[in-house]
């Protein structure tokens, strides 16, 4: 298939369009300026919030990554949020010609359930403005597809983790590339809400792309599904800290701010896309999503 992948430059599209490739697919990679894209990735530069630039032609689907995604930044900055994450997916939606998409959510959409672990039928009730407009964003995509116009995917994603072609998550206001800079020097310590036994799971980020390559692959148009993607198994903060300074043979010194209030567990119950897409992880075990981003961290520092 002939395939756009925006956001092909972040972190989680970069993976996304390498798998794509992989898998033989030609790839055009949408970006807003020069940056790396993988290997056999065509960039094409456009900006979702300027429908002209983006491209015309024919596709066979499409996978939309391009989000702003900082959960507390969104507080600050709501309305930037909602004209990214919504107006950019309506941009896309009304300017490129496919009829497949995959469109990559959040488990911001649900807030603070009760259900552990969560499954896609859990309330949406979002706690943020990040979460409210992945959510907005979603419903447009899903409407759409009940027009007939397209068939579409939503995958909703847990924590994301892990490196591919040695390219960590460059965000460290999240637990483990935070974790994994106090252990290389580069920040002076982690600060953690309360007690870290709240529970979190971790999916690497190749396991990630490995499902929207089976889900472009399997969705026809008219169709509209939900499916969580993750493992089912989460840890306390303070084990992921102790994993990283084992695995690195380093401190992570610890700072503890007052407890929030937060859900204790947030696990996913992914059994749906298992059940039709065949799709399990394989690279996510967290010494495994560890050694790959400290490995990634210490060659870019060298």
């Amino acid at each position: 298939m002939r395939v756009l992948v925006t956001g092909a430059a972040g972190y989680i599209g970069y993976a996304v369009a390498r798998r794509l490739a992989a898998a033989g697919h030609e790839v055009d990679g949408l970006v807003r300026r020069d940056a790396g894209v993988p290997d056999g990735v065509r960039p094409v530069h456009g900006d979702l919030l300027a429908p002209d630039t983006l491209p015309r032609g024919r596709y066979d689907g499409v996978c939309h990554l391009a989000a702003l995604a900082r959960v507390r930044e969104s507080f600050g900055a709501p309305l930037r949020y909602f004209a990214a994450n919504v107006q950019g997916t309506v941009n896309l939606l009304e300017a490129v010609d496919t009829d497949r998409v995959v469109f990559g959510s959040t488990a911001a959409v649900y807030g603070a359930t009760g259900r552990r672990p969560i499954p896609e039928s859990a309330e949406t009730a979002p706690a943020s403005p990040y979460g409210a407009s992945k959510l907005a964003a979603e419903q447009a995509v899903r409407f759409h597809a009940r027009t007939g116009a397209i068939g579409a995917v939503v995958l909703r994603t847990f924590n994301v983790a892990g490196s591919v072609d040695g390219r960590a998550d460059p965000d460290e206001t999240r637990l483990i590339p935070k974790a994994l800079a106090v252990a290389a020097g580069r920040a002076p310590h982690l600060e953690i809400n309360g007690d870290g036994l709240a529970v979190r799971e971790f999916l690497h980020v190749d396991d990630l792309a490995a499902a929207y390559v089976r889900a472009l692959e399997a969705v026809r148009p008219g169709e509209d599904r939900v499916y969580n993607t993750g493992t089912g198994t989460g840890t306390a903060v303070r084990d992921v800290i102790a994993a990283v300074e084992k695995a690195t043979g380093r401190p992570v010194p610890v700072r503890r701010r007052p407890a929030r209030p937060e859900a204790p567990v947030l696990v996913c119950d992914a059994a749906a896309i298992r059940a039709d897409l065949g799709w399990r992880p394989e690279r996510s075990t967290l010494p495994e999503i560890i050694a790959a981003s400290w490995n990634a961290l210490t060659r870019e520092d060298g």
